[in-house]
């Protein structure tokens, strides 16, 4: 289902597209719920025959023989009960995968910019939390509605048969009663919104204390995070209070409600006894239908916060599918094949927030096969420049042409396909050495990712390694020292192998002797591609082909290596700066 069809379609459209594929195991959870239901209704029924045409018989045959049957009816409930605890929980949680199977799938699609305004905690309750309660609601949902409602209509229907003045009273309560649940179920599903939103926001503070947990200890601020939490967890506590206010004072109604309708039934039969138009065995009768129906009205109860529950969650479900990606690929766009390598950046304009600009008329055009470093003070735009030429972001005007194609008019997979980027900050999967490897090129063989890790210069580190290749690198490659991540991470794009190259600060965590060895491959690698590279350390592109120096989101000067030292511009400035300091 696409955005614009979430977008389109209702809510509760949407939420019953997701029982279709697990029709099988609905109507299965369904005909058992209606089995139980059906030996509800007869229990009862069969009692109060047994009273008026066995018993004052002592026709203990037939009476034992009925029993032994109802006996046997409970032991096929007791089986119904299992097949509903078990496949309906199964068809719940089928649901549940299907909706976090697409919400994932919509993340996936979502830009940059997306993430860089949400939290990842507050991200993953969306995929934890809140679909955990949407599980419980399409499991009990449709069971318990179906099981309560025909249980009570069937119950009322035979009570009528029985005594229709005082089946009538029950039916005038059971009215009132419901739209007293509505109602605070109404103030429990805005206080379950609460509960869902200030839970998000746990989840992302105890994400983000445990991901820095290092740089706290680092600093000492232990208590200064403790402090943080206990805010979040003060707020969250607070809502759950509120939120368990409203369901205290929906079961004390409930309860009010229920137990006052035993002590109606009993009051008015006995009055109906006195005045001779009832019997004592009707009004037993009356009171097993009440206790039968007390579960169903309970369920129904209990349903209203459910329902209060899983519909918050699956509002924040919503919310999110119907969220536009703010880049997607244009409907007739192509894919990119054959790829030489040229790139155009044609006056270029950029800012993350459309107010504060990063990015000034930038105008840059690189050969084919041609080396370019960009270089310059921290903050200058060089990372943002070349997160453009992958699309990370789209340009605010200018384009950004790679062979010709505007990169807004091909596919997004295609066109990253063709670029391999090895970025300042190494993000490695709690995974393993060989995995963190191939995920350059899914599917390749050991020995290729062997061959990979032996031009990274990781080779070495890899086999010493207590399981070599199958070594965990641990969470965010925390097992490793800065050095390795750097290294696997570029052992993945050797794997790659791709016709552009852009690295972004690629050796900045590699000590001198090893940063010498990379940039020999790296320059053998370069050969015949395209080639970006940010540096701050000038030593690594003098031998680029043409080197940018870019100072407050424009090219200040342009040209090589020998040409920018002639010039004695702000790149020889910057050079000699270096050297001073070397």
């Amino acid at each position: 289902m696409t955005t614009r069809e979430f977008q389109e379609k209702s809510g509760l459209r949407i939420y019953f597209s997701y029982f279709l594929p697990h029709k099988k195991l609905l109507l299965t959870d369904i005909g058992c719920a209606m089995t139980i239901s059906l030996i509800d209704l007869a229990f009862p029924f069969i009692s109060r025959w047994c009273m008026y045409e066995l018993l004052p018989h002592n026709a203990y045959r037939a009476f034992f023989t009925v029993m032994a049957v109802v006996m046997a009816a409970f032991v096929l409930r007791a089986v119904m009960q299992y097949v509903i605890g078990y496949w309906g929980h199964t068809f719940g949680i089928m649901v549940e995968a299907d909706i976090r199977r697409d919400l994932f799938h919509h993340m996936q699609e979502l830009s940059f910019g997306y993430f860089d305004h949400n939290r990842t905690g507050q991200l993953m309750s969306r995929l934890t939390a809140d679909l955990f309660e949407i599980t419980e609601l399409s499991h009990h949902g449709p069971e318990d509605v179906f099981i309560s409602g025909v249980t009570i209509v069937g119950s009322l229907a035979i009570m009528f048969t029985i005594q229709w003045q005082l089946a009538l009273v029950i039916a005038l309560i059971l009215p009132i009663f419901f739209a007293v649940v509505w109602r605070c179920r109404r103030s429990m599903g805005k206080a379950s919104a609460k509960v869902k939103r200030t839970t998000a926001v746990i989840n992302a503070d105890i994400e983000s204390g445990l991901s820095g947990i290092r740089t706290a200890k680092a600093f000492a601020n232990e208590k200064a995070e403790m402090e943080k939490f206990d805010t979040s967890n003060d707020t969250y506590r607070n809502s759950k209070r509120d939120f368990h206010k409203a369901v205290g004072r929906f079961n004390g109604v409930m309860e009010f409600f229920l137990c006052g309708l035993q002590a109606v039934v009993i009051t008015m039969g006995g009055w109906l006894i006195m005045e001779g138009r009832m019997n004592i065995v009707d009004l037993v009768t009356f009171s097993l239908y009440i206790s039968t129906f007390l579960t169903p009205v309970r369920k129904l109860a209990s349903f209203a916060e459910m329902f209060a529950n899983g519909s918050a969650g699956f509002k924040r479900f919503l919310e999110l599918m119907r969220t536009e990606p703010s880049m997607k690929d244009a409907p007739d766009a192509k894919v990119l094949t054959g790829v030489e390598g040229a790139i155009d950046v044609d006056h270029v304009n950029f800012s993350y927030d459309g107010d504060l600009a990063v990015l000034h008329d930038v105008d840059l055009h690189i050969r084919p096969g041609e080396t370019v470093a960009l270089v310059g003070p921290s903050g200058g735009g060089k990372s943002t420049l070349c997160q453009l030429i992958p699309r990370f972001y789209d340009v605010t005007s200018g384009a950004v042409r790679l062979d010709g194609q505007d990169v807004r008019e091909v596919t997004q997979e295609s066109l990253r396909q063709s670029i391999g980027v090895v970025q300042q900050e190494v993000f490695l999967f709690a995974d393993t050495v060989l995995e963190n490897i191939r995920y350059g090129k899914p599917g390749a063989s050991p020995e290729e990712v062997a061959r990979a890790a032996r031009m990274a210069e990781i080779y070495d580190d890899i086999v010493a390694m207590p399981n070599g290749f199958q070594t965990n690198v641990g969470e965010r490659g925390t097992l490793l020292s800065g050095g390795q991540k750097q290294r696997i991470s570029i052992a993945r794009i050797f794997l790659k192998n791709p016709p552009v190259l852009i690295l972004d600060e690629a050796t900045s965590a590699l000590d001198s002797v090893t940063e010498a060895r990379i940039q020999q491959t790296f320059e053998k690698l370069s050969e015949g591609r395209t080639t970006i590279i940010i540096a701050h350390r000038l030593s690594t592109v003098r031998n680029a082909d043409r080197i940018a120096f870019i100072e407050n989101g424009r090219i200040a000067e342009i040209g090589s290596h020998q040409e920018l030292m002639e010039k004695n511009g702000a790149y020889a400035a910057l050079v000699r700066a270096q050297e001073l300091k070397e």
